[in-house]
Formats: structure tokens, sequence, C-alpha cells
């Protein structure tokens, strides 16, 4: 199989999908998954375009090549109905200043009107939104008539939405089965990206993991431990590995459920030769609250009424240090709080260590881009994954549904 290198960290197996560079677009009504689901403040102004950005290069290459283009994606969590906050006004608002043309955005996902509309008036370039996918119940649900109507809107269905790759709805999976599905640019290059680090990487090849919950990441670490060199688990999620140890977390946030999973994946790491690094100090606040009082603490001196709100400078120490010397680099989750500038130490330390690596860095899940971007260091990450749920299951081995529609080269 053919492949590609990133820099000198990754060996990639080219993509075994079709892509819209396989099809011929002149003329053709393409339907287009998109992942447009952006942040909004409570006035509905798009607080970070990023996912919308991705997009760009594919709908410009259809642009390009004479294409009819209907574009759809969900926004936020609207429970089968239409709802005000949802409508996805803002987005083709933003997408037309992107793109320097009108984006006729419709304010129903299916109807006569819209069909008549795409099939008569729409020219090769033109670009139309479709509203919120899940105002209609047959999105979640992977209606099959649901399906069938998206399906008859176009000729083509395109995939570029990795974001909602995991996800067997609708607008992912049921209009594969009606339409010649193929990938967009972004979905390409994040399958690709990803599944270079379970393959082939470059040693050592380091991960970070924080968060708050063990429960999130439980097949994910155990992929891990049979892949990476090291593994530094911090966030609220270490204290579960830490009570797991027999130590006494105070009342930091702990998945009592998960402490023998904890114990396990520690025995695992043993059996696999994996340096697993916990933290040895965290900043302990007396209250859930940004301005709580605050030390530093050794884990092993937590106070009973106190809790783990970010890591200590000990450990950022020894985790900058591992950092340095890695080839690849995986980061999904905080290690502290970041959100309150208290407790945002562990994090920016640890976002400013990998970002100045010499490694191939990748990084994905909400939380990891908002400290990126909060820090300005996105651009200095060599993929920042769109897709933070559909990253994960990636990890853990899984075959996304998204990515098993689209047809086979």
């Amino acid at each position: 199989m053919p492949r590609l290198f990133i820099g000198q960290g990754l060996v990639i197996n080219m993509f075994n999908k079709k892509t819209v560079e396989d099809m011929e677009l002149t003329g053709k009504r393409v339907l287009v998954r998109v992942d447009f689901n952006v942040p909004l403040d409570d006035e509905r102004r798009i607080t970070d375009d990023t996912r919308i950005q991705l997009a760009l290069p594919t709908i410009k290459y259809m642009i390009g090549k004479g294409a009819k283009i209907i574009l759809m994606s969900h926004l936020g969590r609207p429970k089968g109905v239409p709802e005000d906050r949802f409508r996805l006004d803002p987005v083709a608002a933003r997408l037309s200043e992107l793109l320097g043309k009108e984006v006729k955005k419709f304010d129903e996902v299916f109807a006569p009107g819209i069909k008549e509309y795409i099939y008569r008036q729409m020219d090769s370039g033109d670009v139309v939104m479709l509203e919120n996918l899940r105002f209609e119940p047959g999105e979640k649900s992977n209606d099959r008539s649901f399906s069938a109507n998206l399906a008859s809107l176009a000729e083509i269905y395109v995939n570029d939405a990795f974001g909602a790759a995991h996800r067997a709805h609708a607008s992912v999976v049921g209009v594969a089965e009606f339409l010649p599905a193929v990938s967009g640019f972004l979905m390409k290059k994040e399958i690709e990206t990803l599944t270079a680090l379970l393959e082939e990487p470059s040693r050592p090849f380091l991960t970070v993991l924080g968060g708050a919950k063990v429960s999130d990441k439980i097949s994910v670490i155990k992929n891990l431990l049979n892949k990476v060199d090291c593994l530094i688990l911090g966030g609220g999620m270490a204290y579960t590995f830490l009570k797991a140890r027999g130590m006494e977390i105070g009342k930091s946030i702990c998945e009592d459920d998960q402490v023998d999973y904890a114990r396990d994946m520690m025995a695992l790491a043993v059996r696999n030769k994996v340096k697993m690094l916990l933290p040895v100090d965290i900043v302990a606040g007396k209250e859930f609250d940004e301005n709580t009082e605050s030390r530093i603490v050794p884990v092993e001196s937590i106070p009973i009424d106190w809790m783990g709100l970010d890591t200590g400078p000990k450990s950022i120490e020894i985790y900058e240090k591992e950092i340095s010397g890695a080839a690849v680099i995986f980061w999904n989750g905080p290690l502290g709080v970041f959100e309150w500038k208290k407790f945002e130490n562990g994090t920016k330390n640890i976002a400013r260590a990998i970002a100045g690596s010499n490694a191939i860095t990748v990084a994905g899940g909400g939380d990891t881009l908002a400290a990126l971007k909060k820090y300005g260091l996105s651009s200095k990450i060599s993929h920042v994954s769109s897709g933070g749920g559909a990253s994960m299951e990636l990890l853990e081995g899984k075959e996304l549904p998204g990515i098993a529609a689209l047809s086979d080269k």
C-alpha cells in the first residue's frame, strides 16, 4: 500500500476510500455533510469558527469544479424539533463571508420547495445550506425514509464531518445507501493522521491524557498501552489512579467504580514496559471555586477536606523532560481547571512544551483545542483533530460508521 511520510515521525498509509477528487463534479448536485457545530455566545455570535475554516478546502475545491453544493450540519443538542437558538443562520452568514459569495440558507431540513430550488435554480458553483439536521428526529435514529429524502436532493454524497463520523446517523450513514459516497479532504487527513499513530509511529511515542473522567477513556488507555512508550495521566482522571495506588486524595474527583480498572492498567503498563507517569505534586484547593484558597502539596499529602485542581510544578518539570525527548506526541484533555487562571499552569505549561517540541504532535478533544487557542499555540501543532469523540473511538481501534459507509477505492 502506498505510504506518505510526515516529517520523520509518522508513516501514513494512503486512504483506501474514494474522495471528492475521484468524482466528476461539474454540474452535479453534491450533498455534503460538514461539522459546523460551532460555539455561540448568548447573542448567537460565533465565538470560534475553526470548524468552518477546516471545511473550506473541500468546499472551495467543489466550487472550482463547478458542483452545486448542498451543505448539511448539526448544531448543539436540539431534541428533534426546531429551536431558534440552534438555527444555522449565523453559520451560513460566516461561511458567506469566508467564501466571498452568498450561501443561501433554508429554514427547513427537507421540503418540496427546497428540492425544487436545488433542481431548478442552482447554478454550478452555488452553495446552499439546509437547516440544523437535529431538528428532525429521523437524523439521530437513522430513519431510512429521512435518509432517502436527503439523498433525493443530490447525485453524490461527500462526508467531510470527521467530528460526527462515530455517529450512525442518517446524514452520516443513511444517505450513503442511496448515493455514491466519498470523503472530503478534512476527513481523509484526519483518518490518515490518527491511524498512523497506531501503526508505525517513530519512537519514543508519548501520549498525554487528561480531563475529568477515566470512564471516558477506558478503551483508549488500554489500546494505547499496547502502542506507546510513555503515558502521562493528568487532570481529574489522575486521582482515580492515585487512589488505586492506595493514596488519600481528599475531596478530589474520583470514579470509585474505575479504581480496579486503574489498578489493572498500571499493571498492564508494567508488563508492557510502558512508562506511566502520574502527578507527584498538585495544586490543591479548599473548594471548587475560582478564588478558593490553594496550596501546592505532594500527592501523598493531600488534605482530607481539600481537592486537586491543577498539576504541581515538580510534576510539570518531569512531564516536560519526557516531552522534550519524544518523537511523536498525542495529547487529549487538560491537566487542570485551565479555565481558571489560578489553576491553569499545568495545562498551559504542558501545551507550551508540546507545541515547542521537535516531535510530530497531534492534539484532539474540545477542551484541548480550547486550551491551544487560549494560549495561541494551535498553529504550532502538527495536526489538530476536529473530532474529540471520533478521534478517541478511532484510537480505541474501533471502526467508525461514517468511514465504513464510504465507497472503497
